[in-house]
């Protein structure tokens, strides 16, 4: 077992966070002699071990000292979704008060890295192996314009708007400056132009970052979800091409560049689910069965249920019910698995395995580290589709500018980047100038390109409806959902706040019957009301003089209407038969073939 004095010097901070001495921790942080994102042996910074014990004391001070709220631990969980596991609500809005602080910050600063001028388009296509699904994907060219610390972002496909997908021609500017930076949506349709001016805030404005009681409610009623590639595991291969018995090495042409072609395998797209901070009614609202992509496809997934113990009602600890020592936390050789820090989490995991595929170029103009990671890491912060590009190139790739990369995005979605027209060189570019200089190409970005275009409107930005990053995803699968469901024969009313909410509607059961059953049924409905209708009139337009004849024709036509819909019928027990007939056609077909295997064995 470690020691006390083993554990104070390899991990102070910990050490001082573990027991709650807040006022030496401000001391030592002052002091600045310590690391304070440094991870102990089970993953946790100093923060995330505060948050996850509940010490709210030792969590404020870490806090004023700018720990980084958006750290996560070795199960991929970050500072607020332990907090929100916490069931603190006190807890929830000082860490959420400081992840948007941070957020804006890391906003305002921007890309201030003075990397050369440059132009590229980005075309996402977002693809799917069920060819449905990737007829009803959306595509998307992002055209990003870097000069300076001054980005500009062109774009046409601007969400999902109740059941259609959102076009449109919008640009984003960030232009950043020493003191803050200025954000304008522009929308050129309109000829309207929102903008936002940021200024580097202190730590005496954070409250002006705190969240809406309705906010941390929303959190505090709702499972706590994660969705992440798990890069461990991940193997990159090059691919072969070639035909008998020969092969060689697969290289594929990408917008005019030579790319080589790599596979990655083990790539794996995991979703957490926790439970276990909500009330019995909360759980079994989640736990309630939805129609879901997977649930339409049937899709193979592994799933993994942890269970929560039960906490004994005597303990007063609620985050450390295992009574955990120090001595075992810290010591290494420890398992932990089933007794850990923190309440008994009730966690859900699923597990898809993908393929992901790179297409690398030696010789492509731009630097992927000093040029695109920065705009990458500014769209990150608002988009989850960039977080996750960001999280896969951030790996150890082979060597080259991936030009094209495929990587898994939710569920049964695939995105596929291409990167293309750089520097205008495939169609110009207005206000982009080509510069050739000692067999270098670079360019050069007017800044007429980050103005404000006359004749536009200047509006607030606060008249926008923006979406939170933790949205996007709900979005993204509640649009290719209903898009399915708008395809098919069926139309699942949903609205986007209810899709937010992961729930829909209850709609009423229906029969089980077969499309073409349903529509032979509808129509005769139809006619038989059609004709009883006008039977009526006639009826009341010839009145009692002419009873006989109507009566003839009433009977007449509601006899054509029954035997329709004996027709009908008829048909539908029919199919019912043959489809039970087919179905022990094949169980017996089965059955023969099973013993024949047998028999040969």
């Amino acid at each position: 077992m470690v020691a006390i004095e083993e554990i104070k010097r390899t991990y102070p901070l910990h050490w001082l966070v573990w027991n709650n001495s807040h006022a030496e921790l401000d001391k030592e942080l002052a002091a600045n002699q310590h690391d304070i994102e440094l991870h102990d042996n089970r993953g946790r910074t100093p923060l995330m071990l505060a948050v996850t014990l509940g010490h709210i004391d030792s969590a404020i001070i870490l806090l004023q000292h700018e720990a980084n709220v958006n750290t996560e631990n070795k199960q991929g969980w970050n500072v607020v979704q332990e907090a929100v596991g916490t069931g603190n609500p006190e807890l929830l809005q000082m860490v959420l008060a400081r992840r948007d602080y941070q957020r804006y910050c890391n906003r305002v600063a921007g890309i201030l890295k003075q990397a050369p001028d440059f132009y590229v388009e980005m075309k996402w296509e977002f693809t799917s192996w069920v060819p449905l699904a990737s007829r009803m994907c959306p595509s998307d060219t992002y055209k990003v314009y870097k000069q300076g610390s001054n980005v500009r972002i062109d774009t046409t496909l601007l969400g999902f708007d109740h059941d259609n997908w959102q076009r449109g021609n919008h640009s984003y500017v960030f232009k950043g400056q020493n003191d803050g930076a200025t954000i304008m949506e522009v929308d050129h349709e309109t000829k309207k132009v929102y903008v936002e001016h940021m200024k580097l805030l202190s730590n005496d404005n954070i409250h002006l970052m705190e969240p809406s009681e309705e906010g941390i409610l929303a959190r505090l009623t709702n499972p706590i979800v994660t969705t992440y590639i798990d890069t461990e595991k991940i193997s990159f291969e090059r691919n072969k091409a070639g035909l008998w018995g020969w092969r060689s090495d697969k290289s594929e042409v990408v917008n005019g560049h030579e790319c080589k072609v790599f596979s990655a395998s083990n790539v794996e797209l995991i979703t957490k689910t926790r439970l276990e901070h909500l009330s019995e009614a909360d759980k079994m609202r989640a736990k309630a069965p939805r129609l879901t992509l997977q649930s339409i496809f049937g899709i193979a997934e592994q799933t993994q249920e942890e269970g929560a113990t039960a906490i004994n009602e005597e303990i007063t600890n609620i985050t450390n019910p295992s009574n955990v020592t120090p001595e075992e936390y810290f010591d290494p050789q420890v398992d932990l698995t089933s007794r850990d820090i923190g309440r008994p989490k009730e966690i859900t995991t699923k597990v898809q395995k993908f393929k992901a595929t790179l297409w690398l170029s030696e010789k492509y103009p731009l630097s992927l580290q000093e040029q695109i990671m920065p705009v990458v890491d500014l769209m990150a912060i608002t988009s989850s589709h960039f977080a996750k590009l960001k999280d896969f190139i951030q790996m150890q790739l082979p060597s080259g500018f991936p030009v094209k990369i495929e990587i898994p995005l939710v569920h049964i979605l695939n995105a596929r980047i291409t990167f293309g027209n750089i520097f205008g060189l495939d169609q110009e570019v207005p206000h982009v100038i080509r510069v050739e200089e000692a067999n270098r190409l670079t360019c050069l970005v007017d800044d007429m390109c980050f103005e404000i275009p006359t004749g536009y409107k200047k509006l607030g930005a606060e008249v926008r409806t923006q979406f939170s990053i933790e949205q996007e995803d709900d979005l993204l699968q509640f649009a290719i959902q209903q898009s399915l469901l708008d395809a098919g024969s069926e139309r699942d009313e949903v609205d986007i706040w209810e899709a937010l909410k992961a729930q829909k509607p209850s709609r009423p059961s229906t029969p089980n019957i077969s499309a073409e059953e349903e529509k032979h049924l509808q129509r005769a409905i139809q006619a038989s009301l059609e004709l009883y209708q006008e039977t009526v009139g006639e009826c009341s337009r010839e009145g009692s003089s002419s009873a006989g004849g109507s009566s003839d024709a009433t009977n007449e036509s509601l006899s054509r209407a029954a035997e329709e819909l004996r027709l009908v019928l008829r048909l539908s027990e029919q199919q019912q038969i043959e489809e039970e007939q087919r179905r022990l056609l094949e169980e017996e077909t089965f059955r023969q073939v099973l013993e024949l295997s047998l028999t040969d064995k």
